[in-house]
């Protein structure tokens, strides 16, 4: 099993598996989950033998990297690609000048998951998409 993460240009393949796990698995609807954002964003993808397995969209904001829209599907989750994914968008946002933070919004089931990687949970619980969610930091 060859595992590759790093940036994309394919918005298709990084659609494609936010359908099936936002959409498909979760009830997110197609207009939330779809925005106006992925142009302005940079693209992660985690490939398993070739074939897409993961996403993350990262964009920066002044001082701060956000990782958002992470995804994996269901037969590659608790085998460690999620987290090689997150650790790819943190060091991502780690090689860019002026980042100091690296932020995202967690959905609360997965708090504990990114809490393994350095995050600290923040600020209220909030629904995002019908899906409760807590804001979490890392500093870099």
């Amino acid at each position: 099993m060859t595992v590759r993460i790093g940036l994309t240009q394919d918005l298709a393949a990084c659609h494609a598996l936010r359908r099936t796990v936002f959409i498909e698995e979760q009830g997110v609807s197609e207009t939330e989950e779809m925005d106006n954002l992925d142009d302005a964003a940079l693209h992660l993808l985690a490939s398993v033998s070739g074939v897409p397995a993961g996403s993350a969209r990262l964009m920066v904001l002044g001082d701060t990297g956000k990782i958002g829209r992470v995804c994996v599907l269901r037969e590659y989750r608790g085998t460690g690609l999620g987290a090689a994914l997150i650790m790819a968008a943190v060091d991502q946002f780690r090689a860019m000048p002026g980042v100091e933070k690296v932020k995202l919004g967690a959905q609360c089931h997965a708090i504990v998951f990114y809490e393994k990687l350095g995050f600290a949970a923040f600020g209220p619980e909030y629904d995002d998409a019908g899906i409760p969610h807590r804001d979490m930091m890392l500093a870099l």
